[in-house]
């Protein structure tokens, strides 16, 4: 094709890539969402996503009703990503991705998080990490207690994929429930 200028644009042939469809487009948090919809709608569980918690500093209305936020910043350190009830039981749980294959990084929880979660199990509560390698398309629970015992036995800055798959559970896809982490739930906790 000739384009304006005289400059000629060169057709490349684009080789095939080996393309991998499986949960594309969609993120963990969206998974979670579509799966605790699915429990809510359902009457099987109440489980919601937190809201990171903020102050409004400046907003403005637009069109009457609509207000837009301008300006704001966290006003407290948020806990964990979900909770709700399940059963009569108290649950809570942080989701977290990796594209890492060999191992999941500390440094995506904050201490202020294991704070929270060591308040949950020590009262009790069913507390559990949902960890997905986004690389190697697996989704693992790992109970609290267990992610509490290694970050206080080890002095790693990442939990090896090993321990995971060793004392964690692999939530397997499905269609409605896309992540049924509560099948898992019901028996390790015995629900």
């Amino acid at each position: 094709m000739n384009y304006p200028n005289g400059i000629k644009k060169e057709n490349k042939i684009l080789e095939p890539k080996s393309i991998n469809y499986k949960n594309r487009g969609m993120s963990l948090e969206e998974d979670l969402n579509i799966t605790n919809r699915y429990y809510i709608d359902n009457h099987i569980a109440y489980i919601y996503k937190k809201p990171t918690p903020i102050k409004v500093v400046k907003a403005e209305y637009i069109k009457e009703k609509y207000r837009v936020i301008r300006e704001a910043y966290y006003s407290e350190p948020s806990t964990t990503d979900y909770n709700g009830i399940y059963k009569g039981y108290y649950i809570d749980y942080e989701a977290k991705e990796t594209k890492n294959k060999t191992n999941f990084p500390l440094n995506n929880i904050h201490p202020h998080q294991i704070k929270h979660i060591r308040n949950i199990v020590s009262e009790n509560g069913i507390c559990f990490l949902i960890i997905r390698f986004t690389s190697l398309n697996k989704t693992y629970l790992l109970k609290a207690k267990d992610f509490l015992e290694f970050i206080d036995k080890e002095k790693r800055s990442s939990i090896p994929i090993s321990y995971i798959e060793k004392l964690g559970y692999l939530i397997k896809d499905k269609f409605l429930k896309r992540i049924d982490y509560l099948e898992i739930v019901d028996n390790i906790w015995r629900l």
